[in-house]
């Protein structure tokens, strides 16, 4: 079957999930270790795409940063609060070299778990940082000029900005990793992209990890924009993402590219050539819970909808399960995950986990499985399985007022699909924290006198109407707070 319009990815916490394995086989997991029990039940669960977060190497000095850096150290503790000193490895994104970290089983360990993955049909993403590497790389030695670099006055003026890094023949001085709007992360150094060398550098780099995987999910991928780059550094960079992009699909077409990005420039870096960027403006709509917000958040164009990876929570959100109430959770998981675009999840998310995990960390608390989540979410993976959701038309409905002067209807969304083959959904969810009553106005045509059934996919409720009944003013949807119907429409 040829690949889905709309695909799901799932994001494992790769260093976690071999802790894990490693305390069950009494010795150091690999990536060899991850059973195939468990990549049958990702291909069950409908996943098109593994991302694999953190296998690249990690050096000793960017370690040694994260177990001395004090605020990140509390933040470690708030999630262990019996942390030990060897759950601290590291970021994955201070990364010393794009090869896989030998006590993950080195590259040879990815490629025969790529070909096990192929074996599923599954895809394999992953991490692709752009914008700053480690201070343990070889090209901090090797090449100096490939990073932009500081002088005295910059360290002592903004030691939250510029590290002082030990050589053989002289210490140099190199600018953290940042964005404009923050301090930089200490444990990286600053590449620079107004040096030719440098974009040819890392576009070789990107070259040779296109032949180990599908598809890389890109780090903070607007950083290294032009317009970004030169508000950030004050010289202008050279173009990257256009070049690297077409010179990779040339080597292996097909190639995923998923972007990190915010400050609304989603629609940037895919006309750059990203197949998909990070709706972080949907997410940030859904946590506010206005419902008119997110409502409109969906009058985009298809050509931009199709191409936004939509999600609840990742490594650096707040777990979807803490962040919101449970009944807001499934209704904002509704909205997230039959919309249009990459349906993007989160390892532990079907689980109702609560703490968000730092990629500088190896190991996860002990929670309790969320038995509702997770029953919510096995209903939701089953339906997103349904043709009709992975190839189908999308479409936004109007919803009016069920009566003059009830404005509950202002609380509603409501969603078509629709599949070649005539299958058709219809997606409504009440996203407030009250009842609420609207009359959905319905795309699809029925022949007159015919009898409707509805059949919600999310539970074993079915209403059956006369097709008269929906042409005006439509069909009527009475629902409570954060409730939703996810109806399949049958003509009987």
């Amino acid at each position: 079957m040829k690949d889905p319009k709309y695909p799901s990815l799932y994001q494992i916490n790769t260093r976690v999930w071999l802790t894990e394995l490693s305390g069950n086989l009494g010795r150091q997991a690999t990536l060899d270790d991850i059973p195939d029990a468990e990549l049958d039940r990702l291909a069950e669960m409908g996943f098109d795409w593994i991302w694999f977060l953190s296998v690249w190497t990690t050096g000793k000095l960017g370690r040694e940063i994260s177990r001395e850096n004090p605020e990140w150290r509390h933040d470690f503790e708030a999630t262990l609060p019996d942390l030990k000193e060897e759950d601290i490895a590291g970021s994955g994104f201070a990364i010393a070299a794009y090869t896989v970290h030998p006590d993950l089983g080195g590259d040879e360990a990815l490629e025969r778990l790529r070909n096990r993955l192929f074996e599923r049909s599954l895809k394999l993403m992953l991490d692709f940082v752009p914008n700053h590497m480690g201070p343990d790389h070889p090209w901090v030695t090797e090449h100096p000029e490939y990073f932009i670099s500081g002088t005295e006055d910059d360290l002592k003026n903004y030691p939250q900005n510029y590290i002082q890094v030990k050589q053989e023949k002289e210490d140099l001085i190199f600018a953290y990793g940042r964005d404009p709007y923050f301090s930089g992360w200490p444990d990286t150094v600053q590449l620079d992209y107004s040096n030719p060398d440098t974009v040819e550098a890392m576009s070789s780099e990107l070259l040779r990890i296109s032949t180990q995987c599908d598809g890389v999910r890109c780090d903070m991928a607007m950083l290294v924009l032009p317009e970004v780059f030169e508000k950030t550094w004050g010289w202008a960079a050279q173009p990257f993402w256009p070049m690297v992009i077409n010179l990779v699909h040339e080597k292996v077409p097909g190639f995923c590219f998923l972007a990190e990005v915010y400050w609304d420039m989603e629609w940037a870096l895919q006309q750059q050539g990203f197949d998909y960027a990070y709706d972080k403006r949907l997410y940030d709509r859904l946590t506010e819970g206005h419902a008119r917000a997110v409502r409109e958040h969906f009058f985009a164009g298809l050509d931009y909808q199709d191409k936004l990876a939509r999600f609840l929570e990742n490594h650096d959100e707040q777990r979807a399960a803490s962040e919101f109430g449970a009944e807001q959770h499934r209704a904002a998981a509704v909205i997230t995950f039959l919309s249009p675009g990459l349906r993007f999840f989160h390892q532990g998310q079907f689980e109702g986990r609560l703490k968000r995990i730092s990629p500088h960390l190896v190991r996860a608390p002990e929670e309790p499985v969320n038995e509702d989540i997770q029953k919510f979410y096995g209903s939701l993976l089953s339906a997103l399985k349904k043709p009709v959701f992975r190839y189908g038309c999308w479409e936004l409905l109007e919803c009016v007022p069920a009566w003059d002067g009830n404005t509950t209807w202002d609380s509603f969304l409501a969603f078509a699909w629709e599949n070649k083959d005539g299958r058709q959904v219809l997606v409504c969810v009440n996203y407030s924290p009250h009842d609420s009553q609207c009359f959905v106005h319905l795309p699809f045509e029925y022949s007159a006198g015919a009898t409707i059934r509805f059949v919600d996919l999310m539970s074993s409720d079915f209403y059956e109407r006369e097709s008269y009944e929906l042409l005006s003013p439509g069909l009527f949807v009475d629902l409570p707070a954060w409730g939703y119907n996810v109806f399949e429409v049958l003509v009987l």
